[in-house]
């Protein structure tokens, strides 16, 4: 399949850029209090933009938020296993003032011993905010439906925003602004890719995918992303060819071959995903300033070599930092925990 190149109208502003004025976050923050994410669409690419601020204050003076949430309760209900999630997730409320309770679902999936709609009034009626981990992404939008409190994708079959908002909350830590930036995905067009094509499209990235045939993202998604995009000055690009979309890249982003549900196809995908391993050779046809990404975690050998995953040029452990410091962000932007930047906070 030859590159399809989505192009845009060429608006070239930063949506941080209207974020200069403290009562313009302030309003914004307000917006989002008592909201969900259940897609990282959810969010305007000025809310996006705003969440990152956050994050990057969250992670520089951690103090000023000590007790923005204090008394407040997260539950988190989790369908499938987890280490950076629950863990980041936890840290985040913890520190803020408030408290988390972990509900192990992976024997037991929601909805099955009692309905969603009435575990959503029941929960409502304790907690703050709910977490949930799931394989459907109709549990997730269903509990959203009927709670009243905000709902928190912390991962589905169809998206993982948490994620891509720790990403690109790296990115900019190595970049500065990622609008204009030429971000490559490689591997399985899955949930991560979802959210990264539709976070990069609400942050005017260039974004191109490489994937085999017959594991493209979802033309939904695709869809999303143009619309999103066409509005920032980012662009979308759809390949089969690993190492044209490799080429000038700032950054190459891959994951797992065989996503948690998957297990059964992981040897039938082994030799599809074969030639988008990325390895040393690969990651020469980037820039080289180029940085190597991955969610972890990794299946070393099979979609990346150790020494990328190792090398100076992998990022891969500073955005499994920044998932507590992303979804802290977050989780106070929904709670009404935040109200404005810290005085002192140095903007990028």
């Amino acid at each position: 399949m030859d590159p399809i190149v989505i192009p845009t109208r060429g608006f070239s502003s930063k949506a941080a850029a209207s974020l200069q004025s403290d009562t313009r976050f302030t309003e914004i923050a307000k917006g989002l209090a008592g909201r969900d994410l259940c897609s990282i669409a959810d969010f305007s690419a000025e809310e996006l933009a705003a969440v990152l601020e956050l994050a990057h204050a969250v992670k520089e003076q951690p103090e000023e938020f000590r007790h923005a949430l204090d008394a407040k309760q997260m539950v988190l209900f989790f369908e499938k296993a987890s280490l950076r999630t629950r863990l980041t997730f936890e840290s985040a409320i913890n520190t803020t003032g408030g408290n988390a309770i972990f509900v192990d679902q992976t024997k037991e999936p929601l909805g099955q011993r009692e309905s969603i709609p009435d575990v959503a009034r029941n929960i409502e009626r304790w907690m703050s905010v709910i977490v949930l981990r799931t394989f459907s992404h109709e549990t997730i939008t269903e509990m959203a439906a009927n709670a009243k409190i905000p709902v928190i994708n912390a991962l589905s079959d169809l998206e993982h925003p948490c994620q891509a908002v720790a990403d690109f909350m790296t990115l900019e830590e190595r970049f500065g602004s990622v609008a204009g930036l030429k971000f490559t995905y490689v591997g399985d067009g899955n949930n991560v890719c979802h959210s990264l094509m539709l976070a990069a499209a609400l942050l005017g990235v260039h974004m191109t995918i490489a994937t085999p045939k017959g594991f493209e993202p979802s033309l939904e998604i695709i869809h999303k992303a143009i619309e999103l995009a066409e509005q920032t000055g980012g662009t979308i690009t759809l390949t089969h060819d690993a190492t044209k979309a490799a080429t000038g890249a700032d950054a190459i982003y891959t994951d797992v071959c065989t996503s948690m549900g998957q297990e059964a196809e992981a040897t039938k995908r082994a030799p599809i995903f074969k030639p988008y391993q990325v390895n040393e050779d690969l990651m020469s046809k980037a820039t080289d300033s180029a940085v190597f990404m991955h969610c972890l975690p990794a299946h070393r050998g099979q979609e990346v070599t150790d020494a990328v995953l190792d090398s100076e040029q992998s990022v891969v452990f500073d955005q499994a930092e920044n998932r507590m410091h992303a979804q802290k962000a977050i989780t106070l932007m929904l709670l009404g925990g935040a109200k404005r930047l810290p005085k002192n906070k140095v903007r990028r």
